[in-house]
């Protein structure tokens, strides 16, 4: 056996419990250079517990992960670093009931992601039944953010206008089945 293919199998082996697989619902870019991730997690214990669903009630661990581009981004900003204080909201919609789940997206913190946005949830059916997730995103409020004047002149009143991505016939099957390792 080659040392490639031994280097390869020893990888495989080494770093396959680190990997928990995550279910890519949409991705988008919007001005001025904010890249939006959503995705179907693996639930997972999160805490404070007195805030967040118990993994035992959950199906899905939803989040969305938000962060500056690489390119086209406004000066000053930390390349590919954290959007902070947006306002999250998803709905999950089963499309064969029309039952829904609404929930709000929260900052969270890991070792995989790092910060992002993200709530455990129950889906309103079966896990291998076709969903509708329809995110709803909101500037930081004045309160939560205030803006300079340079930034006022350049982009405007707001960090970034409100957007609303649907996506149609996600199935959740695959990663309400798996468990973290």
């Amino acid at each position: 056996m080659s040392m490639i293919k031994i280097f390869f199998l020893l990888f495989i082996f080494i770093f396959k419990g680190n990997l928990n697989p995550e279910l890519i619902i949409g991705k988008e870019r919007v001005k001025p250079g904010i890249i939006f991730i959503f995705e179907g997690a693996i639930k997972d214990h999160i805490t404070p517990i007195s805030m967040h669903l118990s993994e035992s009630l959950t199906n899905v661990h939803i989040e969305a992960r938000v962060n500056w581009g690489s390119d086209n981004i406004p000066n000053g900003t930390p390349s590919e670093g954290f959007v902070p204080y947006l306002n999250i909201t998803a709905t999950i919609t089963n499309q064969n009931s029309g039952l829904l789940t609404f929930i709000d997206l929260k900052p969270h913190v890991n070792l995989v992601d790092n910060f992002h946005y993200a709530r455990n949830i129950s889906l309103p059916g079966k896990i291998n039944e076709l969903y509708t997730v329809k995110f709803n995103i909101s500037p930081p409020t004045g309160v939560d953010l205030a803006i300079h004047k340079d930034w006022l002149k350049k982009y405007g009143k707001q960090l970034i206008s409100n957007y609303s991505f649907e996506y149609k016939n996600i199935n959740f099957n695959e990663i309400a089945s798996a468990k973290r390792n």
